[in-house]
């Protein structure tokens, strides 16, 4: 189940976070059997990008109003339950789930794909790694005898949405005049777009305007690509490892497959390309979207709005500039496959926080035969909460005893209840 607006929409009215949880516990409630379950039940949050990018008060506040909703659902719940991730857990996270759904988890580390999401917000990268990674880039994640040595790293304000006003900023900070028209390569032509500059006081809920703009696109891919690009390459002298890929970041060579996920999928279904598409098919259909006039275009895409286009053409570019100029990969390479999800299951980072949290319970090392064992119970929900909304993971065993199957076609593994 998913709700919105996210948490961080709160931020003017952070006590009003707490209440946008109740749907959440109420399809809890009922999925693990009542009140009486519920006692016995975990409930964890774990806010995401949207609220790393929000002050520490703000951040707190909305906790805060949530921890009193949790505390008072019925559920078990301690307050260090609630909480904000590191981005590099969540990449671990998505990780996990990805190769949970392959069925590559507890196999050979080079057998594992390798995933890179790109949120709103942020984006995030991780893979098994041969390299030498600096001590604070580098996690170990141990899945029964197998332990995986991965890079993980979350590039705050690279996601599309924050790299996409990140880039309308600088084109604000150039023009001189106030009320000015600002030429947008990264918009098709004929775009505009008033944007209304506020500043906010030190109060949570006042704010006033403070200037007008009004962007017009100019439908120059190659001008956005570049643009991108040095917004990408941003604190590169501040670099203190041997190199630097992503402003003042070490990112190792990519080696393997990789899952491109979140905005990297929802550009290319856009597009229509297929999902192991090369980097250039995004320049063909960012180029033809960019260079078209926006009356073309809404007769093209009745359905989808003018700020979609300026959207996926800014996103188009902007996955070449990250991908192809700043991580290296060749623009005919076919090995990363875009989308949300490996066969049927879906690929959130709420899955694998969960199997992250229960694998030491229910999981007899996959190395000797991968043959079923006895656990005891475990009740446990899980509660993500995502930029746009919140995905709830459930998971329950009524009886004492369960035992864990790895389905060979399928490639996952299966959790029973033992009669």
């Amino acid at each position: 189940m998913r709700v919105s607006p996210g948490l961080s929409s709160f931020a003017a009215e952070p006590a009003r976070a707490g209440d946008s949880l109740r749907p959440l516990m109420d399809f809890a409630r009922d999925k693990v059997g009542g009140a009486g379950a519920a006692a016995a039940t975990e409930v964890r949050l774990m806010a995401t990008a949207g609220l790393r990018l929000q002050e520490e008060r703000v951040r707190e506040a909305i906790l805060s109003s949530c921890r009193d909703v949790l505390r008072a659902s019925g559920f078990r719940f301690e307050d260090s339950w609630a909480e904000v991730i590191p981005g590099s857990d969540e990449g671990i996270y998505a990780w996990i789930a990805a190769n949970y759904a392959l069925g590559t988890l507890g196999g050979n580390p080079h057998k594992t794909i390798g995933i890179i999401e790109l949120g709103g917000a942020s984006a995030q990268l991780t893979f098994v790694s041969d390299e030498v990674l600096p001590p604070e880039l580098s996690r170990n994640f141990t899945f029964g005898e197998t332990t995986y040595t991965l890079y993980s790293n979350s590039f705050l304000n690279f996601g599309q949405n924050a790299a996409q006003e990140s880039f309308r900023e600088i084109l604000r900070s150039k023009d001189s005049s106030k009320n000015g028209t600002l030429v947008d390569p990264c918009a098709p032509k004929g775009y505009s777009r008033i944007k209304e500059v506020i500043s906010r006081s030190n109060s949570l809920s006042k704010s006033k305007l403070e200037n007008q703009f009004a962007d017009s696109g100019d439908g120059d891919f190659t001008g956005c690509r570049s643009s991108s690009l040095m917004l990408l390459k941003k604190g590169n002298e501040e670099c203190r490892y041997q190199r630097c890929q992503l402003g003042p970041t070490f990112v190792p060579e990519l080696r393997g497959h990789f899952l491109a996920t979140e905005n990297f999928y929802f550009t290319s279904m856009f597009f229509g390309l297929k999902q192991s598409s090369s980097l250039s098919d995004f320049v063909l259909a960012g180029e033809q979207l960019c260079s078209k006039d926006m009356s073309t275009l809404r007769q093209k895409y009745p359905n989808q709005s003018d700020d979609d286009f300026s959207r996926y053409c800014f996103s188009s570019a902007y996955i070449v500039a990250l991908l192809h100029d700043s991580l290296g990969v060749p623009l005919d390479d076919k090995r990363i496959e875009y989308s949300n999800q490996v066969g049927d299951t879906q690929v959130e980072w709420a899955l694998g926080a969960f199997i992250s949290n229960i694998k030491d319970t229910i999981l007899e090392s996959p190395g000797t035969g991968r043959s079923a064992r006895k656990s005891r119970s475990l009740l446990a929900v899980l509660l993500g909460v995502f930029l746009l909304g919140g995905a709830l993971w459930l998971a329950r065993w009524r009886k004492p005893k369960t035992k864990i199957i790895y389905d060979l076609e399928k490639g996952r593994y299966i959790i029973t209840r033992v009669s």
